[in-house]
């Protein structure tokens, strides 16, 4: 028996679980608290998309006459291949039965409707890639024409990763999405409850705890909320998760609660314990945690526990028992390689830190707990729960879903999971800040960092220096590089119409980010307009700022704010021609194209010189190091040929490394200590010499550290893996 039962709603992601309820999971078992985890959105999303679901979805859709557009009859045409391939397809795109790959990429294989009319320009978007990526994309082609028959003809708010979600966004009132929910249930209504149906069938708990990261989850949320409450009324249910966090903080409609029995904020641990104690074990007087409830028919935030939150150390590792792991489904979508780590492929998701330690940023919340309360995990506290999730899962690919990870503790995680000898494959989030040196990016992807994204957001130093950004676009392009040198795959996320911003700011942040890409140093990018949000320092001090909010009476969510710009520009109009030129410059093409090519409009002439992000590129190797810093070698044990030439004895010394060979010739002294100094610098020393330590022990029998270090030898030993980080 499952007292605690954690839901997350429909829909978020088609290739891994968000990882909240795993999350909670992992805190109630340090507190011996059993429960039962369930992902309903890839529960829905395989009934939904099976051969037996959609049999009947045609047989609807031609009932009620709502096949109207011509693609929508070419899919119903071809109805009986679809139902015939779909199962098989959904199979493949699970990790089963690969050998049909082969077949999905022959020409007639699967039927073809409108989200296959761009395949030519996917087809040179995405290169020569594999067989089986091909064949993931067109899989994916496949169920999105589904999808559109199911936009069109079925539910118009049905989407793979998000259902009903224009009604959860910003809406300043209940009204909307409460007159939804006294609607009849949809057909994804009626599937999510079928299966919820099921599992209380099995046992009935006694809390239920919903998971809601974003818009596209919450009105599903409440959907399961009003079932529970209808059949179960004396179990109760508690929400919580990222939109309540950022959007349910001002909170007055008593209507929630005809659903909802509590509503959570910030980080979970500590108020679910308390509801826990309060609904499960009936404590007497029980308190609350930053927890709304219905109290003498009025919405009251409860925060009158005296227990502070946990530290991240004391939180256990996530648990992703009861998920549906192996059916979880990749999807390959648009030609962008960053957005295909985010579809394709099954990740363990872990945070290196609570919190942003930058926490400056004035376009982001940085006035809510969970990004301004920074705290660190220990490297060694996050192998072990690696290695505990590698064992649970069998998966060793990680997504750290950091703020930004911070620089030194990415370094010890590299070092510490190295020294264990871990094969794993990571990505997460970062500031593009100098500490990322040429090294620690080695460093990084001996590790197995494969990508990182961040930040650039406008490419214009005074709109940097506005935003508190804490970096230049020189000291970006340098860290891209830095990284792209090692072989980590950069995303940048990038930014318009921030407050004060001209046309001529626009065109020239794109003419910069033109050179990151025609150089190569950046590989994937993604525009967004800037959004005024009320918890952050423009939303709570606009004047500074040009900005003039529209702001609406606040009942329920409050996050998004309308606004005006000092400017009168309408950003919007840029949208089109920023993302069309970096489809181009993501896949080598139009750096010679002028701006205005990508515009429909008259926009201004950049003033950035055409080479200035290549001119501020610097080699980052100088004489000289800090006596502090720490060395190690990554590579292996050389062999050794001794020989004299001129009177001097000499030693030749062969490394060998995955993809070459490097040989130094030094003298045979010098050899000897070098020998001795790569094995102290290994990454299984339990801490590494310093570059100080270095010096005294070279000099203690030889003259001038300094000659040697920076000799054409060495240097080639810092190429093949002698790193100073």
């Amino acid at each position: 028996m499952k007292d605690i039962l954690l839901i997350t709603p429909p829909f978020t992601q088609l290739n891994t679980p968000y990882p909240a309820t795993a999350y909670i999971k992992g805190f109630l078992n340090t507190k011996d608290i059993s429960s039962f985890q369930m992902d309903l959105g890839i529960e829905v999303i395989l009934q939904l998309f099976s051969a037996k679901e959609f049999t009947r979805l045609f047989e609807i859709a031609h009932e009620h006459d709502t096949i109207v557009s011509d693609n929508c009859k070419r899919i119903y045409a071809m109805r009986d291949t679809y139902i015939k391939l779909l199962d098989e397809v959904v199979s493949f795109l699970q990790g089963h039965n690969q050998t049909i790959a082969r077949q999905i990429c022959t020409g007639n294989f699967l039927p073809r409707a409108s989200r296959f009319d761009q395949l030519d320009d996917m087809e040179w978007a995405f290169g020569e890639m594999g067989m089986q990526d091909k064949a993931k994309h067109l899989a994916t082609l496949f169920l999105e024409d589904l999808s559109d028959f199911i936009v069109e003809c079925i539910d118009p708010n049905f989407g793979f990763s998000r259902y009903a979600e224009r009604l959860g966004q910003s809406a300043n009132s209940f009204d909307e999405l409460y007159t939804s929910l006294q609607d009849d249930l949809t057909i994804v209504d009626e599937i999510t409850i079928e299966i919820l149906e099921a599992r209380f069938r099995e046992s009935v708990p006694k809390l239920i705890l919903l998971s809601v990261p974003f818009p596209g989850n919450l009105y599903s949320a409440f959907r399961c909320g009003q079932w529970i409450k209808e059949h179960y009324p004396s179990v109760k249910v508690a929400m919580g998760g990222g939109f309540p966090n950022t959007e349910l903080r001002e909170l007055k409609d008593t209507r929630v609660f005809e659903f909802i029995d509590y509503i959570t904020l910030d980080d979970g641990e500590l108020p679910v314990e308390l509801l826990v104690e309060d609904v499960v074990q009936n404590v007497e007087n029980p308190t609350y945690k930053r927890t709304f409830i219905l109290e003498n028919g009025e919405v009251v935030y409860k925060n009158n526990t005296l227990r502070q939150d946990y530290k991240q150390a004391y939180l256990g590792t996530p648990d992703y028992s009861d998920l549906l792991l192996d059916q979880y489904v990749s999807v390959i979508e648009i030609a962008n390689p960053m957005h295909s780590l985010w579809s394709d492929g099954r990740w363990n998701k872990l945070t290196m830190a609570h919190g942003c330690y930058w926490g400056k940023c004035t376009f982001c919340d940085i006035s809510l707990d969970y990004i301004k309360i920074y705290e660190p995990i220990a490297a060694s506290i996050l192998v072990d729960r690696m290695e505990a999730l590698v064992a649970q899962t069998g998966e060793t690919g990680f997504h750290f879903v950091d703020e930004a990870a911070p620089p030194a503790l990415m370094k010890a995680l590299a070092l510490e999971i190295i020294k264990r000898e871990l094969v794993v494959t990571w990505w997460t989030n970062i500031r593009f800040e100098k500490n990322f040196t040429k090294d620690l990016c080695r460093l990084l992807k001996a590790s197995g960092c494969i990508a990182v994204s961040g930040g650039l957001e406008v490419a214009s130093d005074r709109l940097l220096k506005l935003i508190d950004k804490g970096v230049t676009v020189a000291q970006v392009a340098q860290v891209t590089l830095n990284f792209t040198e090692a072989d980590i795959m950069v995303h940048s996320y990038l930014m318009y119409g921030y407050p004060t911003q001209t046309e001529q700011e626009t065109i020239d942040s794109l003419e910069m980010v033109r050179q990151l890409f025609e150089l190569g140093i950046i590989q994937s990018g993604f525009w967004h307009q800037f959004a005024l949000t009320t918890h952050s320092p423009v939303g709570k001090d606009p004047e500074s700022y040009g900005v003039t909010p529209h702001y609406n009476e606040i009942t329920f969510a409050n996050n998004d704010v309308d606004f005006s710009d000092s400017t009168g520009i309408d950003h919007s109009k840029f949208s089109y021609g920023l993302k069309k030129s970096l489809f181009n410059y993501m896949h080598g093409i139009g750096f010679d194209e002028g701006l205005q090519e990508w515009f429909d409009f008259e926009v201004p002439r950049t003033i950035i010189h055409p080479h200035v992000i290549e001119d501020s590129l610097q080699d980052e190797l100088q004489l000289s190091t800090k006596s502090t810093s720490r060395i190690l070698w990554l590579g292996f044990a050389p062999t050794q040929r001794t020989f004299k030439k001129k009177k001097r004895e000499l030693t030749e010394l062969t490394f060998h490394d995955q993809t070459g060979t490097t040989q130094i010739t030094v003298d045979t002294q010098d050899a000897l200590w070098l020998i001795d100094m790569l094995e102290i610098a290994s990454p299984n020393q339990d801490k590494l010499p310093t570059y100080a330590a270095l010096k005294t022990s070279y000099e203690e029998t030889q003259e001038n550290f300094e000659l040697f270090w920076y000799s054409k030898a060495m240097l080639s030993l810092r190429e093949a893996g002698l790193l100073v980080i």
